[in-house]
């Protein structure tokens, strides 16, 4: 019966599968004015929609941050998704994917949004989101259950965030500012938390948004409950008496850096002292991502068949060009690696001073020194340059 139905009515198929597949409720949601509105059949909507709907195509990713924008001058826009610490990359997905479905929706004509659920935060703009810290707009919830001892509860609780504070702003390996732990609160009861900040803060950057998140809850009407969270665009934190993150997640500091020993046969430098010398040419990717401008195409200095080389400038002025190898190379870390030292070490008048490298997240970038006149297009590309 139901399929002649359709037969009939073949649009009537489109209409249930929606409703079936409704997309849940946010658990907030902020659909700003500040950057005006767009229209339905606007550059800017088909921008935001194409954004949307390649923001997740990457499954390499697996550290739950995705940064990206499309379009041109006033029409382009920015967008970032970042998902829990604890949250599995297939479920990370999901629930961005579940939130790219519904913001347009329940924000249908702003051009900044944000909302969330438990797992995971969307924001898109027509501002540069990448890399700038914002504390606004906020999200606060209790639980509504009031700790017996407050005074005592909010100190253990305090104590455990500021600790977990230090861990999640130095970051760690995995292109996560994440950390969760537990402490004994009063009358032997067990806190949990976490606190995250986007991956594209700087630690002190990160240190600063947290920092503002727990002021915030000492003037709110939820300190003294036995659990709570602030979330911020690029910072949160949350607490409660039971466990609420997974706790297989590797939270700890990254391990030190490999030991430089050396080997007692005939003079020779042990290979973990080759490797650990490239250790102080390693810059992060966030700060290469930012002195691009995200890896512009108005950056773009060319292509090779190795990958693209980009234009950037430092926080500190000094210009450089970033070669952004490509994931077909197939190259292993240690390779890398070793080929970092080799051309950490080769110093000559006609040839690019390496600068440093980075490689996280399935990313592999050589930074050279800048050279004008086009010559470090030419030199990286094949042409050596010649120089008077």
């Amino acid at each position: 019966m139901l399929s002649s139905i359709l037969r009939l009515f073949p649009s009537l198929f489109l209409i249930l599968i929606t409703q079936t597949t409704a997309q849940p409720k946010f658990q907030y949601q902020f659909c700003r004015t500040d950057e005006g509105n767009y229209t339905a059949n606007s550059t800017y909507k088909a921008n935001l929609n194409t954004l949307l709907s390649n923001l997740t195509s990457n499954i390499e990713i697996d550290y739950g941050f995705y940064n990206s924008s499309h379009g041109q001058n006033s029409d382009k826009v920015y967008a970032v998704g970042l998902c829990r610490g604890d949250v599995k990359p297939d479920d990370c997905r999901s629930c961005l994917n579940d939130t790219i479905v519904l913001l347009p929706k329940v924000c249908p004509n702003q051009k900044e949004a944000i909302a969330g659920y438990d797992n995971c935060m969307l924001r898109y703009s027509n501002q540069s989101l990448y890399g700038i810290l914002e504390t606004r707009p906020s999200f606060l919830l209790g639980s509504g259950d009031n700790a017996t001892d407050p005074d005592r509860f909010n100190q253990a609780t305090r104590e455990l965030l500021e600790s977990l504070r230090s861990r999640a702003a130095s970051g760690n390996s995995n292109l996560r500012k994440y950390a969760a732990g537990n402490a004994t609160g009063p009358n032997f009861q067990t806190i949990f938390a976490l606190v995250q900040c986007t991956p594209d803060l700087s630690e002190q950057e990160c240190t600063d948004c947290l920092v503002r998140a727990f002021s915030d809850i000492k003037g709110s009407n939820i300190l003294g409950e036995r659990g709570g969270r602030i979330i911020k665009p690029s910072c949160n934190f949350r607490y409660e008496n039971s466990r609420f993150y997974d706790p297989t997640i590797d939270t700890q500091p990254p391990p030190p850096p490999p030991s430089t020993n050396t080997t007692s046969k005939g003079g020779e430098v042990d290979q973990d002292l080759e490797i650990g010398s490239t250790e102080s040419l390693q810059l992060d990717f966030g700060t290469i991502s930012v002195a691009t401008d995200n890896f512009s195409d108005s950056n773009k200095l060319g292509q090779g068949g190795f990958g693209a080389v980009y234009k950037g400038r430092l926080s500190n002025g000094q210009e450089i060009a970033v070669k952004r190898l490509s994931r077909e190379s197939h190259q292993g870390d240690l390779e890398f690696k070793n080929e970092v030292l080799l051309l950490a070490k080769l110093q000559h008048r006609n040839l690019v001073r390496l600068l440093g490298f980075c490689l996280e997240g399935g990313e592999k970038l050589l930074i050279y020194e800048f050279m004008p006149k086009k010559s470090l297009e030419y030199l990286l590309f094949g042409i050596v340059p010649t120089y008077v």
